[in-house]
């Protein structure tokens, strides 16, 4: 039985068009690396290293890959695309699993949370707000009763973005307008949602890397009064990051978790870029486990990350 036959196949279709530009770059790449070669010699590896590094794999991830691959070589002479490619597809899936990125139920909250509370963040146009508004849709396709927290009150516009969404998937939300204190938006926020029963609340958080130690400050301040109605809110510190600006999106993941204590990542916008390593670099690089990618415009187009999914998606050659 194939890993895909435990999954929809509508949701695997999504992914494979979604990691399509990933997966044309990538392997049209290895096929130039390997051109002329009956076997993986050095010249082999190191087109190979330039490979994962041009796919924004990152420096540290993609030696870690090339000396694994480097070992196996040693001992056993690997020949062909083939071969290659299913060596590095046990190397990444190895990583993945090594880097706490496990399978997850899709769409599950633990049973003794609630309402679940996740706090989202990152910058101004990652796709935070559309990420929350698909967050919001999945859990309610799950039959959990979502409540949305608008505390990112510093543009008038991401007020606005999330009320739509709301209005959207049918959820309800506690918003003060543009310039309210985000952290009073939070309380009142999982105050509502203790209130109403909810079993999931999601506080959108501005989006600004002004400097460290503000954005600290702002994010410590409204966990700190979340904590207030529920003790260990926020359950989930979920950190979005674009996928298609690459290396860009590692400095971000490093802004943030200096700032705040991020227990997940969504990556976005998948579908639009040839940079889907990034995934893998991430994941290597922070040890925060990815917890959702979008590889779509849909709603239906924000998917739990499943690393067998994905590693099976990226190194399938068909569309």
């Amino acid at each position: 039985m194939g890993i895909f036959s435990f999954f929809s196949k509508d949701k695997k279709e999504s992914l494979d068009k979604g990691l399509n530009k990933t997966k044309e770059n990538f392997f049209s790449k290895i096929a130039k690396a390997i051109a002329g070669k009956t076997e993986v010699d050095a010249e082999v590896l190191d087109n190979l290293e330039e490979v994962l590094l041009t796919s924004d794999v990152g420096v540290n991830t993609t030696l870690k890959i090339i000396d694994r691959i480097e070992a196996r070589v040693a001992k056993d002479k690997y020949v062909g695309t083939a071969q290659l490619n299913s060596i590095l597809k046990e190397e990444v899936a190895s990583l993945l699993t090594e880097n706490n990125s496990d399978d997850v139920s899709d769409f599950a909250t633990p049973a003794d949370k609630k309402p679940y509370v996740i706090m989202v963040v990152g910058v101004n146009g990652v796709g935070k707000t559309t990420t929350i508004g698909k967050l919001s849709y999945q859990f309610k396709q799950k039959g959990k009763n979502v409540l949305l927290g608008a505390a990112d009150t510093f543009r008038a516009a991401a007020v606005d973005q999330l009320t739509i969404w709301s209005e959207r998937v049918g959820v309800p939300i506690v918003s003060q307008g543009m310039n309210a204190d985000p952290a009073s938006v939070a309380f009142d926020a999982v105050s509502s949602g203790v209130a109403k029963n909810s079993d999931v609340v999601i506080i959108d958080t501005a989006g600004r890397l002004h400097n460290k130690v503000n954005l600290m400050n702002e994010l410590g301040k409204i966990k700190k009064v979340m904590s207030k109605v529920i003790p260990d809110a926020p359950h989930e510190v979920l950190l979005v990051l674009d996928a298609s600006t690459g290396q860009n999106a590692i400095e971000q993941c490093k802004q943030f978790t200096a700032a705040t204590e991020v227990t997940a990542l969504a990556l976005t916008k998948l579908d639009g870029t040839a940079k889907g390593g990034v995934v893998i670099g991430i994941s290597d690089q922070f040890k925060i486990p990815v917890k959702y990618i979008g590889v779509g415009e849909k709603m239906e187009d924000l998917h739990v990350f499943n690393r067998h999914e994905f590693v099976d998606s990226l190194f399938s050659e068909g569309k």
